[in-house]
């Protein structure tokens, strides 16, 4: 539980940042919990937070981060699946608050994972990269790193698929070669590769396209057509 005190101080921030998710963390001090609000870097923030690393950085100068704090502006203050994603890779428990209702929702580490199918889209939190990590380690034990994705990246002109495939033990292989287990490297209405799917064989691949739910799909017409590359890791 929180204390009174850094309930308010939240609630005010959250407030204050309406109609956008507001974020922070609490952080132990001299031995006393403090509320350090932090910048909301997303495109989007009416619809998601992305915490600003130097607010990050500042707060953990000052003591360890207990506790990330974020706000449900027009929902209800339960954990979306995002939430509990983002809460296992932090380590620490999520407090949310909508301050409209002034109700509160809780998370924390629990090994909570994402089913393969029927997820929601998140950017850089439960996208198609966080489908193609999740898949290779849990169907492989292939363990791919994680890497920071700002909204719409590509339009930025950066290509990090392509940038960083060869690290992470990909080689490029003809596209009618693919086989099951091969990835995928699609331009979905960008003039640089901006998605990936994983073939599963029988003309069919798993992915998850931006704001729709993950699914498996047949591999052909536009999909095929979007198709830049396609990719196979060394182990196999």
């Amino acid at each position: 539980m929180l204390p009174v005190g850094i309930k308010k101080q939240i609630l005010q921030h959250a407030q204050s940042e309406h109609p956008n998710e507001c974020c922070g963390l609490v952080c132990v001090v001299k031995g006393r919990r403090r509320y350090f609000p932090c910048r909301n870097l997303a495109a989007t923030p009416d619809e998601h937070f992305v915490l600003d690393p130097a607010d990050y950085a500042e707060a953990e100068d000052q003591g360890e981060v207990v506790a990330v704090i974020h706000s449900h502006p027009t929902t209800n203050p339960s954990p979306s699946q995002a939430d509990l994603v983002a809460c296992e890779k932090s380590g620490v428990p999520w407090h949310i608050i909508n301050p409209a209702t002034e109700e509160w929702g809780y998370c924390e580490p629990s090994g909570y994972k994402l089913p393969y199918v029927g997820r929601q889209f998140a950017f850089g939190i439960v996208d198609c990269y966080t489908l193609v990590r999740d898949w290779y380690a849990r169907e492989y034990g292939i363990q791919l790193r994680d890497y920071y994705r700002r909204d719409k990246f590509w339009e930025h002109g950066e290509s990090l698929y392509m940038d960083n495939f060869a690290n992470e033990g990909f080689s490029q292989i003809p596209v009618e070669d693919v086989r099951e287990g091969d990835l995928l490297l699609m331009q979905l209405s960008s003039p640089l590769p901006n998605h990936a799917a994983i073939y599963l064989g029988n003309q069919l691949i798993l992915h998850h396209v931006q704001q729709r739910l993950s699914s498996r799909d047949v591999f052909g017409g536009y999909y095929y057509k979007s198709t830049a590359c396609a990719l196979r890791h060394e182990s196999r």
